[in-house]
């Protein structure tokens, strides 16, 4: 059996049975009913942290956690030690006597040292330093009263706590030789304030000269069992100031509050981040249900006498009312500190629909998206990334709220079907930690977020698209009026002006024909002039649409220009693709796309040599131009767009097809260009796609 369970079934028992015991008999069996009744310390000093200390066998194995069960059941078995020699008098003349009278010195020594070395060691119950570890071995001294005590004192002694002396009662079993260890046994070990001085010592320092982390640990525990160490010593050396005892019951009251409060902190008890939330709620709730029911009986159990038991009863009676609001405040100020405004969280899911659909572009929804998060889930920070195009998060957050410090202590996918569209990464809470509640509420948001952000990621880049192509046709439009141009300035200055001049050489013939002066020569030379029209007129049609590209196709038409590329080039292409013929824009495209590719091969490259690889696969036409030069990070920066590569990228797209520009192995750049032509003809020839 698990040391927990076995300890939860011994001190359980023990300790209900003692507390019934001081109640039934104090409470109605005692004979004196106008005497003090005794139950005030049973009631609201020990039973809240029995109460405590029972719940935490149910959840922690820990050391600390056993030794808190231990003090509290022994506070509660001395309590009925000394209710039972109260009510059993006769039993001090007994031989038997010392011996039982150890039970309650026991008791008492336990309750002190186990309750002490929780407190020095709090919260996980191993100390830093060894002088501390050494310190606190000592502090289990007070435990060896019963034996001590009654081998060194002739009389016997008696708990204090009792108000009983036991100074006239002889102690048959003292040791003559021994007596003299009587006064250190009296003021080391039945007091115990050596213990209590050691124990409060090597807490403190723990507070105030610890590691930082050390020091926040032990803070609200060392005020809690500095309060009840005030409170004990006004109690014992200032007995009747009025709210003292008030005081005392309250500070042990404070005693576990601190320790739930070290749970859901510093994880005391070693309980888990992932229970602490949880475990914290009920241990809570089961304390205030012990303080609310403290306070009510506090007048009945602090007041009577002198109150009768009639008013006792009209007060305590008003007070289960009037303490009722109070009590359901303190767990709905508890639920919100640990889960959240569950009202809060709602009204966020609500509200955040609406607000996604009122923002417009990408940064203002995701800005909106995590000031709604960071609200509503009491996050430090909160920031959203989106996955690029190569598939993972941008580096810096594309929309946030508040200023990133350390790594997430949260984060949830943002999912769309099957792709990942980003992440929402939230910073530790203000207050608490998060809780199952928070990570399924953020896990919510980011399921109902997912298809705002794809929607507006869908629009910016459709936008995007149609900007450049926009700006394609603009550049299209740009480069045809540049032609336009080029080619009535070649036909003017060129073609025009031969044309004026064979012209006039014609109108000189005709007249010297008349006279009878032509000369053969003469007609050799115009005849001469207009081949060299002719050629020029070829060369400049050639740049429109080449005659070999209609007449023989897309590779004859590429291999026509081999000898004149001024580097070596190489034309691949299997038997297939150079039979087939592919639509006429296909092919023009094409073709240009791969002058264009040469051109800046041969201007910017400095390349020895240059292939061009054409293959048809699944519906597409690829096109690789590849070359040895300096590669592809020797190309500007704005080549991307305008230039040689804008003009491809534009003819391309035009024709819904690709384009990459990436790196060749082992140097120089590849140009990829798929042109979409479609399942191969069935029958060979013509023009088909």
């Amino acid at each position: 059996m698990d040391r927990r369970w076995l300890c939860l079934a011994t001190f359980g028992p023990i300790g209900v049975a003692s507390l019934l015991y001081i109640v039934v008999m104090r409470g109605f069996i005692d004979p004196d009913l106008n005497s003090d009744h005794g139950l005030a310390w049973p009631l609201l000093g020990a039973l809240p942290l029995f109460v405590f200390g029972m719940w935490l066998l149910t959840v922690s194995a820990s050391r600390i956690a056993l030794l808190i069960a231990l003090g509290a059941t022994a506070m509660l078995v001395g309590s009925a030690f000394e209710t039972f020699v109260h009510l059993n008098l006769e039993i001090l003349t007994e031989p038997w006597f010392p011996f039982v009278n150890l039970l309650g010195l026991s008791a008492d020594a336990v309750a002190t040292s186990a309750l002490l070395v929780v407190f020095a060691t709090f919260p996980d119950g191993v100390p830093e330093r060894r002088w501390q570890r050494i310190a606190v071995l000592f502090l289990w001294t007070p435990v060896l009263v019963g034996p001590l005590t009654l081998l060194t004192t002739p009389h016997i002694v008696m708990s204090q706590f009792i108000g009983i002396s036991g100074e006239s009662i002889p102690n048959p079993y003292f040791v003559p030789w021994l007596e003299w260890a009587a006064p250190a046994v009296h003021y080391l070990v039945f007091q115990g304030w050596a213990a209590v001085a050691l124990g409060v010592t090597v807490l403190a320092s723990r507070v105030f000269f610890g590691q930082p982390g050390v020091r926040a640990r032990t803070r609200v525990m060392g005020l809690a069992v500095g309060s009840a160490m005030a409170a004990f010593l006004l109690w014992t050396f200032v007995p009747g100031l009025w709210g003292v005892e008030f005081l005392v019951y309250a500070s042990m009251i404070a005693i576990p509050v601190a320790a739930i409060h070290g749970i859901l902190r510093y994880g005391a008890f070693d309980i888990g981040p992932g229970e602490r939330g949880a475990r914290v709620e009920r241990a809570s709730t089961l304390l205030i249900t012990v303080v609310y029911a403290a306070a009510v009986a506090t007048p009945a159990l602090l007041l009577t006498p002198p109150l009768s038991t009639l008013s006792a009863i009209l007060i305590t009676t008003l007070l289960a009312v009037v303490l009722l609001p109070a009590r359901s405040w303190m767990q709905l100020r508890l639920h919100r500190a640990l889960f959240g405004d569950r009202e809060q969280h709602f009204a966020m899911l609500s509200e955040l629909g609406a607000q996604l659909e009122r923002a417009g572009e990408p940064r203002e929804l995701l800005t909106t998206l995590a000031e709604a998060v960071r609200g509503g889930l009491d996050a430090t920070w909160v920031q959203i990334r989106l996955v690029g195009a190569d598939a993972a998060l941008a580096g810096t957050s594309i929309g946030g709220a508040g200023e990133p410090v350390g790594d997430p202590a949260e984060s949830s996918e943002l999912v769309r079907g099957e792709e990942t569209l980003g992440r929402i990464e939230l910073g530790p809470r203000r207050r608490g930690e998060y809780g199952d509640a928070e990570r399924a509420l953020l896990r919510t948001v980011a399921a109902q977020a997912a298809a705002s952000v794809a929607n507006v990621l869908l629009s910016a880049q459709l936008a995007e698209q149609l900007d450049e192509l926009r700006a394609s046709r603009e550049r299209l439009v740009a480069v045809q009026d540049d032609e336009r141009r080029r080619l009535e300035r070649d036909l003017h200055d060129g073609i025009q002006q031969n044309l004026v001049a064979q012209i006039a050489g014609l109108r000189l013939a005709r007249n010297r024909l008349q006279r009878g002066e032509l000369a053969a020569t003469e007609l050799i030379e115009l005849q001469d002039q207009a081949r060299e029209t002719l050629t020029e007129l070829r060369e400049i049609t050639r740049g429109i649409h080449p005659s070999v590209l209609s007449d023989n196709g897309l590779v004859a038409a590429v291999e026509s220009g081999m000898a004149r590329f001024p580097i070596t080039l190489t034309v691949e292409a299997d038997a297939a693709v150079r039979r087939e013929r592919y639509p006429e824009d296909v092919e023009t495209t094409a073709y240009y796309v791969v002058r264009e590719a040469l051109a800046n091969t041969a201007k910017h490259a400095q390349a020895t040599r240059a292939t061009v690889r054409l293959e048809r696969s699944n519906g597409q036409l690829r096109i690789a131009i590849t070359d040895d030069g300096r590669g592809i990070g020797a190309i500007r920066p704005a080549a991307a767009t305008s230039g040689g590569l804008a003009n491809i990228r534009d003819r391309v797209a035009a024709l819904r097809g690709t384009v990459q520009v990436t790196a060749a192995v082992p140097s120089g750049t590849t140009v990829l260009a798929e042109l979409p032509v479609g399942h191969p003809p069935a029958v060979d020839g013509g023009r088909g796609g």
